[in-house]
């Protein structure tokens, strides 16, 4: 079979949404299908949002490939007659984060601009054959605000046999992009009152170069920056298995994040314990409190006590890590399930 899978993408942004796309290739290929795979760039800022959505819509790969498949908004727009979607996020300013500190204010322009977005997306999107999400979070938006009906399926990592488990020390390891909503500054704050040696590892870069070098101050700030390394680059696959290793816990709290995220799934495949907030969105899918990890309140207070406990109790750390495995089986989360979704 021929598929186009297609996205698009923040230049000069990696991450999971375009792991995604290039993993789904890899999957197909080797199980005998015939692939290409193309982005488009797409930043959403309010007065270029319809133009650039009017360049998606302008494709149509009617007579080039058997099933299309497209991702991260606005490539729904593109035309085909068997369209599949493995939708990962809407636009979110305009949608859960619309009225809030990261939406767009409710001017009369905006409100238009609203509308005619949402009208487009309802629109495209029953345009699908098959509408799949990457979780019951963004399952339950479509659900809210198109009235679409979708099915879960959730992406694995590309290569999970290089995690692997040797011991478990004294650091909590954060692997992420450096953002605001991915919050490593609760973590920051939260080594003022540690009571343990527990020690704070931060790795990733920022959008921002001024928020990296916020963070560093904040660090700075605590009293506690003799325990704390934050590691302002992309560390390489290597690198971060060999973390993963050694690591104590993995720390993962965005707020209200899209799906697990790939920290929490690397950190599963390391036999690691999440430390996770109550509101952090689809990361709840995977971790369960005391099952395969620690989900506490988003304070600092609350996670310096849930890190101070994973230091002292060493026997809970281990125990939570060796759920991981059961907990992705349970779920479904591998290629075979993927590829016969998207194929069937």
């Amino acid at each position: 079979m021929k598929f186009i899978l297609a996205s698009s993408f923040v230049p000069f942004i990696n991450g999971g949404a375009r792991f995604i796309v290039e993993w789904l290739e890899d999957a197909l290929r080797d199980r005998g299908h015939e692939v290409e795979r193309f982005y488009l760039p797409f930043v959403d800022t309010p007065h270029d949002l319809l133009d650039q959505i009017a360049a998606f819509r302008m494709i149509d790969l009617s007579n080039d490939c058997d099933r299309l498949i497209a991702f991260r908004p606005p490539a729904y727009a593109i035309r085909h007659p068997h369209k599949i979607l493995w939708f990962i996020h809407h636009i979110r300013t305009f949608y859960d984060l619309w009225g809030g500190e990261y939406g767009p204010p409710k001017t009369p322009e905006m409100i238009a601009l609203r509308q005619a977005l949402m009208n487009f997306d309802n629109h495209c999107l029953r345009e699908a054959r098959a509408v799949f999400t990457n979780s019951d979070v963004v399952k339950n938006r479509l659900q809210e605000f198109n009235g679409l009906a979708a099915e879960t399926l959730y992406p694995p990592l590309q290569n999970p046999g290089r995690f692997r488990r040797k011991s478990y020390g004294d650091e909590i390891v954060v692997v992420s992009r450096v953002e605001p909503h991915k919050r490593q500054s609760l973590l920051i704050e939260a080594m003022a009152y540690v009571t343990t040696p527990v020690r704070l590892r931060l790795c990733g870069r920022s959008s921002s170069e001024d928020y990296g070098r916020r963070l560093q101050a904040a660090i700075d700030a605590t009293g506690a920056g003799h325990r704390i390394v934050f590691e302002d680059r992309w560390i390489s696959e290597e690198e971060k298995a060999d973390l993963l290793a050694d690591a104590l816990a993995v720390a993962y709290l965005p707020q209200d994040e899209d799906s697990y995220g790939y920290p929490s799934l690397e950190a599963a495949h390391a036999g690691k314990a999440v430390l996770t907030t109550v509101d952090s969105g689809g990361v709840l899918e995977l971790i369960a409190d005391r099952v395969n990890g620690l989900v506490c309140e988003p304070s600092p207070r609350a996670l310096a006590a849930a890190m101070d406990e994973l230091y002292r109790d060493r026997g809970l750390a281990t125990r939570l890590g060796a759920e991981a495995e059961a907990r992705l089986k349970s779920l479904r989360i591998d290629w075979d399930h993927v590829v016969q979704a998207v194929t069937r």
